[in-house]
């Protein structure tokens, strides 16, 4: 930009203008990101805000149904939910699913992904090799598991010709054994994808860490806990919250796959109670109501997990 200044003599000279003050070129900078970021916090407060409200306004409603005629129920949810047995079956359930699956997730994929990162032969195959379960769909994986763990299935074949005929069963149609499946399902679909990210964090430590440890006479094992996992610490807390979220959300699409919540209620979870209430029971007050539970209890879980992994230094 340029002004008009009068010389001595009477002509007409330009010469460029100041430049801008840095404090109204920062203001002018930030307005410009907040426009930007306009749509984006349209679509969460639409998207993200507006559902979760929903939950807490449906769980205090009487809704047999979605073209039902709807009531305040008040905390009539909350007294039906806590009375209800099937309720703390899932409870107990979803609580062991996730005392199992996570640690047993976490602890392996970081031991995988340290041994990816220290880029043994083939380490880039391996990777690809990772990745696979992330893949596989998941009516996919839960036909694999099917087909592995039904009476006459990979798995009970395996034990007939290793002669260990008695030790066959009707994985999925047991008891017993019905929500383990469901918890190995779980780890084998999510540990070789959590093993890559970990061997990515992994591979930016310096790799004098490792080298001063190992002269000083640490092996592998002291290394990768006791070197290592320090450096990476926030990150697998991170990595450990997105986990817990998946196994405490998304575990009803592989109960609904598998095996519906039974026998009984021995496999059913918390977000399978969520899906069951809402589509098969109809009662949308109900469902609700375990959704608002599910969501506090994976906020705690979130604040616990983060406690954990803060960093102490």
């Amino acid at each position: 930009m340029t002004t008009l200044t009068t010389t001595p003599d009477g002509t007409a000279a330009r010469r460029p203008a100041p430049p801008a003050p840095p404090a109204a070129a920062g203001r002018a900078t930030r307005q410009g990101g907040t426009v930007l970021a306009v749509p984006a916090l349209v679509w969460y407060l639409v998207f993200m805000v507006g559902p979760m409200l929903a939950i807490f306004v449906i769980a205090a409603l009487r809704w047999p149904g979605m073209l039902q005629p709807v009531s305040f129920a008040g905390l009539d949810n909350v007294r039906t939910v806590f009375a209800d047995p099937v309720f703390w079956d899932a409870t107990r359930n979803t609580a062991v699913q996730i005392a199992v699956a996570l640690p047993v997730m976490i602890v392996c994929a970081y031991m995988l992904g340290y041994y990816v990162a220290q880029r043994p032969p083939g380490h880039r195959v391996i990777r690809y090799l990772l990745f696979i379960p992330g893949l596989i769909s998941t009516p996919a994986k839960a036909m694999v598991f099917y087909a592995a763990l039904s009476p006459d299935g990979l798995a009970n074949g395996a034990l007939q010709g290793m002669g260990l005929g008695s030790l066959t069963d009707a994985w999925l149609a047991s008891p017993s054994t019905a929500l383990g499946c469901l918890i190995a399902l779980d780890i084998w679909g999510g540990i070789g994808f959590t093993a890559v990210l970990f061997a990515a964090r992994l591979g930016s430590v310096p790799d004098e860490l490792g080298e001063a440890a190992q002269l000083d006479g640490a092996g592998h094992w002291r290394t990768m806990w006791a070197v290592h996992f320090p450096v990476i610490r926030d990150y697998v807390g991170v990595v450990t919250m997105l986990q817990f979220l998946w196994t405490l959300f998304g575990s009803a699409q592989h109960v609904l796959l598998l095996t519906q919540g039974g026998p009984g209620t021995s496999s059913t979870t918390l977000s399978f109670l969520v899906y069951q209430k809402a589509f098969i029971a109809a009662d949308l007050g109900y469902s609700q109501t375990v959704g608002v539970v599910l969501f506090l209890a994976g906020l705690v879980g979130l604040l616990a997990i983060r406690r954990v992994f803060r960093q102490t230094y």
